[in-house]
């Protein structure tokens, strides 16, 4: 079975990839390759530069055994896009919190979202999670790409146990008005920013080699 490398720490990412692949891949996360301590500066300007930073910094840094057992470095870059905050926190979700020096991780990322939401009426919590996902060949450096988005608006509460970030906060469009951590993990998938970019770029990388793609996940009902 030919092996994908994550470009992650985040252990849940690892298990939402291995669902995805559904057995044509192994999927490893760094900490499983002996990387647990790289650290990368996700410095992009959008999600799509910082997965190809990443992708590309841990192709680098793969132990040479590991190296020949590993077909591709995957990684990814999401967030969540809102309107009424002019976009934010866009690339800096996962830091949105401690850039504000009001905290760091989910917790304290939703409780300063719903903070700055306050006075936004429910027609106007617009947003949207967005993903971009970029592949990387070991041997070659062949790169594929994809990206996808899923549409809906903030809550003014959290509600459900699943999934990770802004997940209780964010109501998707198909499921109103449940919350994205409402969600099974196959309902989660199918609409999913993440499932969708993922699908599409592992589906691109059996496509006959080509230095680049670019195959655009679109949302469900699009």
């Amino acid at each position: 079975m030919r092996a994908i490398v994550l470009a992650t720490q985040n252990q849940k990412k690892g298990r939402e990839l291995t669902e995805l692949a559904r057995g044509r891949f192994l999927v490893r996360t760094l900490a499983e390759v002996g990387l647990a301590d790289l650290d990368i500066d996700e410095n992009g300007a959008t999600f799509a530069d910082n997965a190809r930073i990443k992708a590309r910094a841990a192709r680098a840094a793969l132990p040479p055994g590991v190296a020949k057992e590993t077909a591709w470095v995957l990684a990814d870059d999401s967030g969540l896009v809102v309107d009424a905050l002019d976009g934010k926190p866009g690339v800096r979700s996962a830091r949105f919190a401690a850039d504000h020096g009001t905290g760091a991780g989910d917790e304290a990322n939703n409780d300063l979202l719903l903070l700055l939401l306050g006075p936004v009426p429910d027609e106007r919590r617009t947003a949207r999670f967005a993903c971009a996902v970029c592949a990387v060949a070991v041997e070659g450096g062949d790169v594929r790409e994809a990206f996808g988005t899923v549409e809906g608006h903030i809550a003014r509460d959290r509600a459900g146990s699943g999934g990770f970030g802004y997940d209780p906060l964010f109501i998707p469009v198909a499921h109103a008005p449940r919350r994205m951590a409402e969600l099974s993990a196959d309902q989660k998938h199918a609409i999913s920013h993440r499932g969708q970019a993922m699908r599409a770029v592992l589906d691109a990388l059996d496509a006959p080699p080509q230095r680049f793609v670019f195959a655009r996940a679109r949302p469900a009902g699009r």
